[in-house]
C-alpha cells in the first residue's frame, strides 16, 4: 500500500510584478503560509482576519488561532484536506507590508508602502497559488476581514474554486465599522512615537494597545463582558480593565501598526459593487455555492445585512449563530456552527 504524504510547514513564496488597485506596481511581492494536510488531498484556501497570520493550525505547543475549527479529526478535517492560509499582503508575519524593506531605499516602507485593498489581498494570494502550481481549489473560507476576501475571490477568480464560505461579513463595510476604524487610526496617528508612521523598532507605540481595546468592544457584546467579569476587581482595578490592558500589550508585541493602520484602511473601502454596478449587481454575479453565517448581536457585520445579501445571492446556504461573543462568534463555540461548514464541504456546497 502506498503511504500518503502529509504535508505540515510553514514557508514564504514571491512572485512579481504585482499591479495593484491604486495604479502602482510592486516587483516583487513576499507571501508567508502554512500549509497542512495530504499532499493529494483538495485544497482549501483561509483567508484571515484583521490581526491573524498565517498560523492557523499550529502545532500541539503553539497551536493556531483556527484551530478548534481546521486540524485532524476537527469540522475542517486536515486529514482529508489540504488546507493554505497565507499571511495577507499588507501584513507583518512574513508577508510583503509597510514593515518590509524598500528594495529601492534599503529601509522599511512605513508609510511610503503604497496603498492597498481588498482585491489586492486577493490578487496577491493568486499569484501565489501559481507557484505553487495550485490552480483548483476546493473551498476559500474566511471570516471578518477574511470573508471580505472570501467574497472577492468569488468576482475575481470565479473558476478557481467549488464553494465560497463567508463568516461574518457583508459586501459593503458599514458606516458604524468605519467609525470605530476611524478611532482606532487616531489612536495610533495621535501616538507621540508614531512619528508619521517613522518610528524604529525601539519605539512603543501605546496607541496601537489602545485601538486593540476599542476593536474588542466591539468584537464582543455587553452579555458576554457581565457574564465574564461581572465587575469583578483586584485591588483598585476591574477585571475587565485588566484584560484590556493585557490584550492590547500582547497587540503591541506582536503587530506592526503602520500594518493595522493600512488593513483597516482597506477593510473601510470595501465594497463588492465598487466599479461593478454596485453590490447588489456584484451579488448577482457570484454564481458558485456559498455558505454565509451571520452571529447574534454582530455590532460591525449586523446579521439583518447579512441575510438581506443572502435574499440576492444566487446560490447560498445562510446560517445565523445565536452566541453571547458577537462578532468574534466565528473564533469561538465551534460546536455550534462547526458542523455546518463539515456539512457544507462534505455535500459539495449543494443544499
Amino acid at each position: 500500500m502506498k503511504t500518503k504524504t502529509f504535508i505540515s510547514k510553514t514557508a514564504d513564496v514571491s512572485f512579481g510584478p504585482l499591479r495593484l488597485t491604486s495604479g502602482e506596481t510592486l516587483e516583487e511581492v513576499t507571501l508567508r503560509y502554512e500549509r497542512v494536510g495530504p499532499a493529494d488531498a483538495p485544497v482549501i484556501l483561509n483567508c484571515h482576519a484583521l490581526t491573524g497570520n498565517h498560523v492557523a493550525v499550529g502545532i500541539a505547543d503553539n497551536p493556531g488561532w483556527w484551530r478548534g475549527l481546521v486540524g485532524s479529526d476537527k469540522y475542517i478535517d486536515t486529514d482529508h484536506y489540504q488546507v493554505l492560509t497565507f499571511n495577507v499582503f499588507g501584513g507583518c508575519h512574513g508577508s510583503t507590508g509597510p514593515a518590509s524593506i524598500n528594495p529601492e531605499t534599503k529601509s522599511t516602507y512605513g508609510c511610503g508602502f503604497p496603498a492597498i485593498t481588498v482585491r489586492d489581498m486577493v490578487h496577491a494570494q493568486y499569484h501565489a497559488l501559481q507557484q505553487l502550481n495550485i490552480t483548483r481549489l476546493k473551498a476559500v473560507i474566511g471570516g471578518s476581514l477574511g470573508g471580505m476576501q472570501v467574497l472577492e475571490w468569488g468576482l475575481l477568480y470565479p473558476d478557481m474554486m467549488e464553494e465560497l464560505i463567508a463568516l461574518a461579513v457583508t459586501p459593503v463595510f458599514s458606516d458604524y465599522g468605519i467609525a470605530f476604524n476611524h478611532i482606532a487610526s487616531t489612536a495610533i496617528k495621535q501616538d507621540p512615537h508614531w512619528n508619521d508612521g517613522n518610528y524604529t523598532p525601539d519605539d512603543t507605540i501605546n496607541g496601537l494597545a489602545l485601538a486593540r481595546m476599542i476593536g474588542l468592544i466591539t468584537y464582543r457584546t455587553p452579555e458576554l463582558f457581565a457574564e465574564r467579569f461581572d465587575r469583578k476587581q483586584r485591588d483598585d482595578d476591574f477585571d475587565v480593565q485588566s484584560y484590556l490592558n493585557h490584550q492590547g500589550q500582547k497587540l503591541i508585541n506582536r503587530f506592526d501598526p503602520n500594518s493595522y493602520l493600512y488593513l483597516l484602511d482597506a477593510m473601510n473601502r470595501h465594497d463588492i459593487g465598487q466599479g461593478r454596478g454596485g453590490w447588489q449587481e456584484a451579488a448577482s454575479q457570484i454564481q458558485k455555492p456559498t455558505l454565509l453565517l451571520s452571529y447574534d448581536k454582530d455590532l460591525i457585520y449586523e446579521p439583518k445585512r447579512i441575510k438581506s445579501f443572502a435574499d440576492i445571492l444566487p446560490n447560498n446556504t445562510c446560517h445565523h449563530i445565536e452566541t453571547n461573543f458577537g462578532h468574534d462568534g466565528f473564533l469561538t463555540e465551534y460546536e455550534k456552527w462547526g458542523y455546518i461548514v463539515r456539512e457544507f464541504l462534505n455535500r459539495g456546497g449543494g443544499q
